[in-house]
């Protein structure tokens, strides 16, 4: 007995005629578009990418190769290079791998980009000038959202007149070099520059600062961790306006005047005056040159909490400064000696509280010369010499 044929199926059926007219009308079926293949360490869109493949690097934008080569630093700046033009949003390149570069050299960034690293870069040499791991100038709206380097730059991060800066989880382990993050208007000095965050910060072994500003309005930072570097953990000069969560600094500055927290040259003066507005939620300093130093017409300023242990230098210097107040809510001091002086050449040193202080291993208080307007209020453990 024999069957007739199976009918086809609707759905075969269907395919099958939609098969028969695309090759009759020998229409070729584009492949699916890949995904970028830098894809984020932390799970956001990306534009561009810089990947490590064996020894070749290759720079891409979206899935679209533009570049390989065994050069880590010439894949980062093309995948850069190929961010879309005039763009008025940013767009995120990643680097998928780990790679060296030289000291002399450095990764540009432009307007509107965000740079995120899942791998280390390593700087190797030495080099002068504005040279930096990152760099960037003249620009507005850039996000450095993940960066882990090593080795030794002459700035790891380097912004010169750069508006709506953002830093997030910057790890720096450094064997010499210069400054971890440097940010200052010293292409433009008749403007500041505006709305900088560092959310995260984290140096060690820098043969400067872990993070100066110069010329600075708005400033907000997260947490600063400084480890054996140079001189001192945060610097800020002639910037206005900050906020600062906690600075913890252990050998920062060994031998020298530098302070795990420093503010010179004008900073906290807003016009002829100077109202509060730095504020520093803690100051942590363990060895190191200075615990916390106030200089140069600077002011404004208010810390919440200090603990200061076995610093070489003053645990605190307030010199020349005007409108400080430290351990609103209470702090500790063990050894040396906290000054308030003054430079014949500036302004004498006024309106400085001190309070809520617990001094001991033979920490004590001195002033001299004269601070006008001075409170010393609930200081125990120490002695206090006025002048």
């Amino acid at each position: 007995m024999t069957h007739p044929p199976a009918r086809p199926t609707r759905r075969a059926t269907l395919t099958a005629l939609l098969a028969a007219a695309l090759a009759a009308a020998s229409v070729v079926l584009a492949p699916p578009v890949q995904a970028a293949p830098g894809t984020s360490c932390t799970g956001s869109t990306v534009h561009g990418s810089a990947v490590q493949d064996g020894g070749t690097w290759r720079a891409y934008r979206g899935s679209t190769q533009l570049w390989a080569g065994p050069d880590m630093l010439t894949a980062i700046n093309r995948a850069v290079e190929g961010l879309d033009a005039g763009r008025t949003s940013k767009q995120r390149v990643v680097v998928n791998g780990s790679g060296t570069m030289s000291a002399n050299a450095r990764i540009t960034l432009p307007s509107y980009t965000t740079l995120e690293s899942c791998g280390t870069l390593h700087v190797t040499g030495t080099g002068s000038g504005n040279v930096a791991g990152v760099y960037m100038r003249g620009a507005t709206d850039i996000e450095v959202a993940r960066l882990h380097l090593t080795g030794t730059p002459v700035y790891g991060i380097f912004a010169r007149d750069v508006d709506n800066l953002r830093l997030r989880e910057i790890d720096m382990r450094l064997s010499g070099g210069g400054i971890g993050v440097r940010i200052d208007n010293h292409g433009d000095r008749s403007r500041f520059v505006r709305n900088i965050t560092v959310n995260s910060l984290y140096v060690s072994g820098a043969g400067s600062h872990a993070l100066e500003t110069y010329g600075v309005d708005g400033l907000t930072v997260g947490t600063v961790t400084a480890r054996g570097v140079g001189e001192s953990g945060v610097l800020l000069n002639e910037t206005i306006n900050a906020t600062v969560s906690l600075v913890d600094a252990q050998d920062a500055g060994t031998g020298t005047g530098y302070a795990a927290f420093r503010i010179a040259n004008r900073a906290g003066r807003i016009g002829a005056s100077y109202p509060t507005n730095i504020r520093v939620g803690t100051v942590k300093a363990v060895g190191g040159g200075r615990g916390v130093f106030c200089v140069s017409e600077s002011g404004g300023l208010r810390i919440d909490r200090v603990e200061l242990r076995a610093t070489g230098n003053n645990p605190v210097l307030v010199e020349n400064c005007t409108n400080v107040d430290l351990a609103l809510a209470g702090g500790t001091i063990s050894g040396g000696e906290v000054r308030l002086a003054a430079r014949s050449d500036m302004p004498q040193t006024r309106d400085v509280t001190l309070q809520n202080l617990t001094l001991s291993n033979g920490a004590r208080v001195v002033e001299r010369p004269c601070v006008a307007n001075l409170v010393i209020r609930n200081v125990t453990g120490g002695s206090v010499t006025r002048c």
